[in-house]
């Protein structure tokens, strides 16, 4: 069976494969929790927060598949499976049942506050090791923060 290569040392790809690996996993879950807060969301803000849960549920799914591409590139096997996530997420989860907008954007700004904690983790770990895939990370968190910024906003 042929297998993906990469120029760079083993010891360098997995760094970079940590961290993309990393970045998914809070990526697939980010658009999850997103979704989740998305359809039971009430209160007085419901249609405005509920368009930005949106906008931070597409940022996350194309931040994730913008990672797993880039490990698959360096060689390194993504592993986006439920239950992959299930056990490694770092994410803070919401109870089931409605909730309200206030507390929705008191979640997501402290959930969103975190993953760039993370993030910007991982874009320390790349910098040396693999800058192409530190600059994707760089590229996800700009993003991160923007939503982070818009839903911090409304408290």
């Amino acid at each position: 069976m042929a297998q993906i290569t990469s120029p760079l040392p083993s010891d360098k790809q997995k760094i970079a494969g940590d961290a993309l690996q990393g970045a998914l996993i809070d990526l697939l879950d980010l658009s999850l929790v997103g979704k989740q807060a998305h359809w039971n969301l009430i209160g007085r803000n419901f249609r405005s927060l509920h368009l930005q849960l949106d906008e931070i549920v597409a940022l996350a799914r194309t931040g994730a598949d913008s990672a797993a591409e880039r490990a698959v590139a360096l060689g390194v096997n993504p592993d986006g499976r439920a239950a992959t996530v299930a056990r490694d997420t770092q994410v803070r989860q919401f109870d089931t049942g409605y909730i309200e907008d206030g507390k929705v954007v008191a979640a997501f700004t402290d959930i969103l506050g975190e993953m760039i904690a993370r993030m910007r983790e991982r874009i320390a770990a790349t910098e040396e090791p693999d800058p192409v895939t530190q600059d994707l990370l760089i590229q996800i968190t700009e993003g991160l923060e923007k939503q982070h910024w818009m839903i911090q906003a409304q408290r």
